[in-house]
């Protein structure tokens, strides 16, 4: 049973909001991130940036590549490098179906958002197909038309208060 004071169980940290307009999600999933020393407390600040970040199996393990983690500046000694390759923890099982599932044409593994759950750094991982021109364009469309129906339903356009009502 939760404590009513007690803070929220997930913080977000980093979302890669790109990642959904560029790639069609197949699947997610949810994967630990191996840190060290200061890394914790850049994340906490948020000091994070997703960007240009993926993520894949080697050696039957997962690598997180060009994850940029800003520096702590009040870490004294051991600062860890901003874009070294950190490695994601997960069930075998899950590695080997990612293994299978990446093999195929055309799929990769992007990270969406990383978080905090529970004080643990986490991420979430997608597998994805790249989008072409013509997706993004459709799926531009459909946002647009979901706004305007959102609009239309809010009552967007509102009718002038004169005094001709007839």
């Amino acid at each position: 049973m939760a404590k009513p004071n007690a803070p929220s169980s997930t913080k977000l940290i980093a979302k890669n909001r790109k990642a959904r307009y560029e790639y069609e999600i197949l699947e997610t999933f949810e994967a630990g991130i191996v840190l060290v020393g200061s890394e914790v407390k850049s994340l906490r600040d948020g000091r994070c940036n997703l960007g240009d970040s993926y993520a894949e199996v080697s050696k039957g393990e997962v690598y997180l590549r060009n994850l940029h983690i800003s520096p702590y500046a009040q870490a004294t000694q051991f600062q860890p490098a901003e874009m070294r390759p950190r490695k994601l923890l997960m069930h075998k099982r899950e590695i080997r179906r990612l293994i299978g599932k990446t093999k195929e044409r055309g799929l990769t593994l992007v990270p969406l958002s990383i978080y905090f759950k529970r004080g643990v750094a986490k991420c979430e991982l997608a597998l994805a197909r790249g989008k072409k021109i013509h997706d993004k364009r459709a799926s531009d469309a459909d946002r647009d038309a979901k706004r305007k129906i959102q609009q239309a339903a809010r009552g967007g356009v509102r009718k002038s208060r004169g005094g001709d009502d007839g």
